[in-house]
């Protein structure tokens, strides 16, 4: 098989690729519709519905909630530490050195680091007032409201400057 015709159906370059935007798709609609663990579908199947649904979504949200903050608990210095070398090596690579794939990366990366820690934050808020009912499921939409501007806003700045990527940059290996 002839390279270039490899290199022209996966595009190594980032941010001129199909892939790199199925991937920022993919990630972000999972990102809004996972809200802590819990698909979006059974939060408003819960408040349409009540009952049983609900008694499965507070379950649900309980359990995740509870395995987040002990992870937190657990591993948070440790998972933070890495976390932050490997996100500030990847921000170095893209800022300094203007490396395409770390800035793709890092448009990915920063934004759901965000996005973690406010599940994070919700996670431990659920585990110590433990909301029930619909005070849950306003503190799950809200989270995926957050999630989701989080999102829009960076998918606009990731284009923006994906578009000033591919017109100023020369074309080429």
């Amino acid at each position: 098989m002839d390279t270039g015709t490899l290199f022209e159906v996966i595009n190594p370059r980032s941010f001129s690729s199909l892939w790199y935007w199925i991937v920022v798709a993919v990630a972000w609609s999972s990102a809004s519709h996972w809200v802590l663990g819990v698909p979006f579908d059974a939060i408003l199947r819960a408040r349409r519905h009540g009952g049983q649904a609900m008694a499965d979504l507070e379950a649900l949200a309980r359990i995740n909630a509870s395995r987040l903050t002990y992870i937190g608990r657990v591993s948070g210095p440790w998972l933070m530490g890495l976390g932050a070398f490997l996100l500030t090596g990847l921000l170095l690579l893209a800022l300094w050195y203007r490396v395409e794939f770390a800035q793709a990366v890092a448009f990915l990366l920063a934004p759901m680091t965000l996005v973690g820690a406010l599940s994070m934050r919700l996670a431990e808020r659920l585990e110590a007032e433990a909301p029930d009912g619909e005070a849950l499921v306003r503190a799950l939409v809200r989270h995926r409201f957050w999630t989701q501007g989080i999102g829009m806003v960076s998918i606009f700045f990731t284009a923006m400057f994906g578009m000033y990527r591919i017109l100023s940059v020369p074309q080429g290996f």
